[in-house]
């Protein structure tokens, strides 16, 4: 893995400016008052950075149709780290999405070497079990486990066909000595974000992927999959939209043209089609969606582009990044309570050496773990965490009482959360889709 190249499979902390000034991340918050659920890691700035999520909003704001997809490596135990993307899976759902959910079992096999009957353990008893009882409607959703769907894997056949190792090599930093399941397993994950814009699924529609920073990769890859799929290239340039043909024979163009003749002025020409005079920018809309209307029935997929939004990492309790892989650094979510209580109290502060340090110079919750649980997970009220953060910084507020009152609430959400498990438990084979 070269040096310069972000590797999603790594359990550590990456430099998100990077990503918004090298990758065109942009800042997701002038996008927030437009949804009608602002959530909490939204607002918080936990949520900070998307591609394209304004088709999303967008979407929201029309009551058109758009799809959530996420999955989960069952490569350990669920634990509250992966407690964040299944908000945001369950937070879209109820904005109006189709939520679909992947156990990437494919993955965990090749790259950390857990079996797949072990993996189907994991994926059933943590991930998707606590995804439900977070809140998860399981009847409009999709749920499946790589390894079995028929249908993802025929796409990922597909998807290979229009990607080379070059294109791997330069994303991911796949050298010669990268094995040929790794490499799938990339492919398989741009199926999986994919997959909601299948025929079977209504077709081509905006989907939005939440994830943390360092799996951009795989979006990038599968945003350059997607434009390799469509027959047309459709492109606002001046006073006109001009559709050009990547892979679209002649016949198709000029069915295309008999199609779009009302909306405008159209000329055709060899290999394109271009539209003056359009009234507005809805009729751009329309001729979009006629287009890719097009390439589906002549065979095509008319993939729009996948969304993206992205988080930051709960830090470790121990520091760094919290991990499957490092059980020292996370919370599970099946954990003993108790248990769970414990290791906050054991976790890693931002404050200083001695109280009376701490009483003098303040401390410092951006660097703590403690106040990370509060502040990710388990205040819900904006008033309290910035009142905890003041108190903090200004001396006020010590770390045993952070610790005290972090260990309490983890309890408390953990007796709950295993509650609505056990609740949820009884059904799941109901809800698999593979």
């Amino acid at each position: 893995m070269n040096e310069d190249k972000i590797d999603p499979w790594a359990s550590k902390v990456i430099e998100t400016k990077k990503l918004f000034e090298e990758f065109g991340i942009e800042e997701i918050m002038p996008l927030m008052e437009r949804l009608p659920i602002k959530h909490r890691l939204l607002r918080r700035g936990m949520i900070s950075g998307h591609r394209d999520y304004d088709r999303i909003v967008d979407a929201i704001e029309r009551r058109e149709d758009f799809a959530v997809m996420s999955g989960f490596m069952p490569s350990g135990e669920a634990h509250i780290g992966n407690k964040m993307v299944m908000e945001e899976i369950i937070w879209h759902q109820q904005m109006g999405g189709e939520a679909f959910v992947a156990i990437a079992d494919m993955e965990a096999h090749v790259v950390r070497g857990v079996s797949f009957e072990k993996c189907r353990r994991l994926g059933i008893e943590g991930y998707i079990t606590s995804m439900i009882a977070l809140g998860l409607d399981p009847e409009k959703a999709h749920i499946y486990f790589q390894s079995k769907n028929f249908k993802l894997r025929d796409l990922m056949f597909e998807t290979g066909i229009v990607s080379n190792f070059s294109t791997l090599g330069a994303i991911y930093g796949f050298s010669g000595e990268t094995s040929i399941s790794h490499a799938i397993s990339a492919l398989t994950q741009s199926a999986d974000i994919l997959y909601p814009q299948l025929k079977e699924f209504g077709g081509p529609k905006p989907v939005v992927i939440p994830v943390g920073f360092d799996q951009d990769p795989h979006i990038r890859l599968t945003r350059d999959i997607a434009s390799k799929f469509r027959k047309f290239r459709v492109e606002q340039r001046g006073d006109y939209v001009s559709i050009r043909s990547r892979s679209a024979s002649e016949k198709l163009i000029h069915k295309l043209f008999d199609k779009i003749k009302e909306y405008g002025t159209v000329k055709k020409y060899k290999g394109h089609i271009d539209v003056f005079n359009l009234e507005s920018d809805q009729n751009l809309k329309v001729i979009e969606e006629l287009v890719r209307k097009t390439e589906v029935e002549e065979g095509g997929y008319g993939f729009h582009l996948p969304s993206s939004i992205y988080h930051r990492f709960t830090s470790g309790l121990t520091g760094g990044k919290m991990s499957s892989s490092k059980p020292e650094s996370y919370i599970s979510l099946t954990e003993k309570p108790e248990d769970a209580a414990k290791k906050v109290k054991r976790a890693k502060t931002g404050g200083r050496v001695t109280i009376n340090e701490q009483r003098e110079k303040g401390g410092e919750p951006e660097k703590c773990a403690v106040f990370e649980l509060l502040l990710f997970h388990l205040i819900e009220d904006d008033e309290e965490i910035d009142r905890i953060r003041e108190e903090c910084k200004e001396g006020e507020r010590v770390c045993g009482e952070c610790k005290a009152l972090a260990a309490d609430l983890i309890e408390e959400f953990l007796i709950d959360h295993q509650e609505k498990r056990e609740e949820a438990a009884d059904r799941i084979d109901e809800y698999l889709e593979a």
